[in-house]
């Protein structure tokens, strides 16, 4: 039985509005019960933060608050500090003098003077290393201070008394109010809320966007690691663990009244005027039908060997269109990962063949093929014009992530454990530099025949979630150091993308810029950059790149937002979702090629240059969905759906892409990952 929940609450409990309002709507229902959890917030936010969320209606009320990451403790019944709680952190502690060596050894900048209190002492410093927090450690003890050092999110540092941390003043309140761990849930989402999990006996629930290095932290442990970001991931572990036994849905008047303290006013006007007209029950029945229509499609891409990039019998291959006759690297993984949720036999035999498939392919040092050809079993290292595929292996990792996580298949995972190191080993090879970013050759990724090279944003932000991925499928195997390493290196590598990808003005120290590192010439941002190079950027808003950084954890609710206004404002979603590229590039501009007139494929407005992408725009509803804006993202699926059922010779083709400008379908009819990705958003917005 669970008698006590210790939650944290950025990132954790808010960051999604629809997600909170289902939780504040659950608790509320739990209250009603006889014999009820506890509510505690254990949060970095000082005590007068908290009481003002609560009070305007944020958060539902708690039994119990802890604030500044464990630095104080408040009934919230009694309305009162627990003053015996302050006496543990005298022992010790002087915050003059762990200012004075903080300020000297680092460069970091105070927080402030909201963030600060007598027990804690904040700072930001950007991307600080391993060796850089074990040097201030030093200093700190140097200086006859015996103190905690909690550093987060890649920014957060806090300089807290020796007993002083989430954990430990959880488990003092445990003790004063005789409650035993065995009988605790907490959550979190970032490093500053380890110390809650590594209390013995208690349960953990890791949220779906949380941080690698909580991943990091709780490798080994008694947790359970949510899909659902934010709320959502909390309510699913509280079901797991028995602490509740259904979510409730909000019961509101009219419509949803977005709460969350994270939405941007900008971002809240903008939902609030896209959402005067609502989804209605014909919208509804209509992606029911579409939904129908979608597995239809994917079921024609399936062989035995796997899923086909398209339907062989509905599409005339010829020239350099054979390799549509393929198991692709990247489309089947996609497609896998897109149909995860179908209850479908032969779905899942096909999930598993593909990346058998692909993996068998694999060259001696861990290159996975491009594609491996149906017809004759031959497997295809470069695709088009002789230039290998950076993203197939990355795909293939993050797929087989996937795939095992939702059938807990170890038995995979254990058969195809060398292969899949040895596709870690080539692809961490392709990182020269050491700088957490691989290089890739020009057009060596998806954007086949487009000129991207060197950084790309999208395969930095792959690299990023596959080296997640492959440290969470090492803990399955038990290979608790390694996996660790992994997600140690993925914190790294989310340092690199943002510094380099996210340049702005607001330095915080960070002195790691390059006399290459052009692209601070921009200012401060509104999107990631579509590439960075030692030279030189490109500035244009890869769409795609942003939609995964978010998708996958790179990009935080205050930049998705930021990102989100960007396009929405450019309109990348009009006629139909999504343009791939904005702007796009125009014959004379500098970074016009003279091979995107090859096949006339990436003309202006063309394929990887504007094209609309149905796959793509399945991701932007996904986008927009974990943004917590539900009903919009229902609106964007019926435009989708409209999109996929035009067709170019009969409706529900899902073809392949459409003329950026006039919305008109082109590629392929009945494309794997277009039906894919269009199931997987619906069964995300729970359309079926």
């Amino acid at each position: 039985m669970i008698r006590f929940f210790s939650t944290d609450i950025d990132g954790t409990l808010i960051g999604k509005p629809d997600a909170l309002e289902r939780f504040n709507a659950t608790w509320r229902e739990t209250q009603k019960r006889k014999r009820r959890p506890r509510l505690c917030y254990n949060t970095g936010r000082m005590l007068d933060d908290m009481l003002e969320l609560i009070e305007r209606g944020d958060l539902v009320e708690p039994d119990y608050l802890i604030c500044g990451v464990g630095t104080s403790i408040y009934s919230f019944k009694k309305k009162t500090k627990i003053k015996d709680f302050a006496d543990v952190l005298e022992e010790g502690w002087d915050r003059e003098r762990a200012d004075e060596v903080v300020s000297s050894f680092t460069k970091a900048t105070r927080q402030p003077k909201k963030y600060q209190a007598p027990f804690k002492t904040s700072w930001y410093l950007e991307n600080a290393a391993s060796e850089d927090l074990e040097g201030m450690e030093r200093a700190l003890e140097e200086a006859g201070l015996d103190v905690n050092i909690v550093y987060s999110s890649s920014r957060d540092l806090d300089i807290l008394p020796k007993y002083a941390n989430k954990g430990n003043a959880l488990s003092w309140l445990l003790k004063r109010l005789r409650i035993p761990r065995e009988q605790v849930v907490v959550a979190g989402d970032t490093g500053n809320d380890a110390a809650m999990f590594h209390l013995p006996g208690i349960h953990g629930i890791v949220v779906g966007n949380a941080q690698p290095e909580l991943h990091e932290h709780t490798v080994g442990l008694d947790v359970h690691r949510a899909e659902g970001s934010c709320a959502d991931g909390v309510l699913e572990g509280l079901l797991h663990f028995g602490a509740i036994e259904t979510i409730c849905e909000p019961v509101r008047d009219g419509a949803l009244e977005l709460s969350d303290p994270t939405i941007h006013p900008d971002t809240l006007r903008l939902v609030h005027e896209e959402e005067e007209s609502h989804v209605d029950k014909s919208d509804l029945s209509y992606l029911k039908v579409a939904y129908k229509k979608a597995i239809e499609g994917l079921r024609r891409n399936i062989t035995p060997m796997g899923f086909s990039a398209c339907s062989l019998e509905d599409n005339v291959s010829e020239g350099t269109d054979q390799n549509y006759r393929s198991v692709w690297a990247r489309d089947g993984a996609i497609t896998v990962i897109g149909s995860l949720k179908l209850e479908d036999q032969d779905v899942r035999q096909c999930q598993k063949a593909t990346l058998t498939t692909l993996l068998d392919h694999i060259t001696p040092p861990g290159q996975v093929p491009a594609n491996v050809s149906i017809d004759t079993e031959e497997p295809d290292y470069s695709g088009v014009g002789g230039i290998c595929s950076i993203d197939s292996g990355i795909w293939v990792i993050i797929a087989c992530f996937e795939y095992s996580n939702h059938t807990n298949d170890i038995a995979f995972l254990r058969e195809q454990w060398g292969r899949l190191q040895r596709v870690m080993d080539w692809l961490s090879a392709q990182d020269s530099n050491n700088d957490g970013l691989i290089e890739v050759p020009e057009a060596g990724d998806w954007t086949d025949l487009f000129g991207r090279s060197y950084n790309p944003l999208y395969d930095e932000v792959l690299w990023y979630r596959a080296n997640v991925c492959f440290g969470r499928m090492m803990e399955k195997l038990g290979e608790h150091r390694m996996a660790g390493d992994y997600l140690r290196w993925a914190s790294h590598v989310k340092r690199s993308i943002l510094r380099k990808f996210w340049p702005s003005i607001r330095r915080n120290g960070d002195t790691e810029y390059t006399f290459a590192d052009r692209q601070t010439s921009l200012g401060d941002t509104q999107y990631l950059l579509a590439q960075t190079t030692p030279f030189s950027f490109d500035w244009r808003c890869d769409v795609y790149g942003n939609i995964l950084a978010f998708l996958l954890d790179v990009l935080d609710i205050e930049q998705a937002q930021k990102t989100f206004r960007f396009m929405w404002g450019v309109s990348v979603n009009e006629p139909f979702p999504v343009a791939n590229l904005y702007p796009v590039v125009q014959a004379g501009d500098p970074d016009w090629k003279p091979y995107y007139t090859v096949n006339l494929l990436n003309l202006p407005h063309h394929y990887h240059n504007g094209g609309i992408w149905p796959f793509v725009g399945a991701m932007w509803v996904q986008y927009i969905y974990k943004l917590g804006f539900h009903e919009l993202a229902v609106k964007e699926l019926v435009k989708l759906a409209k999109l996929n059922q035009s067709g170019i010779g009969g409706e529900w083709e899902f073809n392949e892409w459409a003329h950026g400008q006039t919305g008109k379908p082109m590629g392929k009819v009945y494309q794997a990952w277009s039906c894919s990705e269009f199931i997987k958003a619906c069964h995300l917005l729970k359309i079926v």
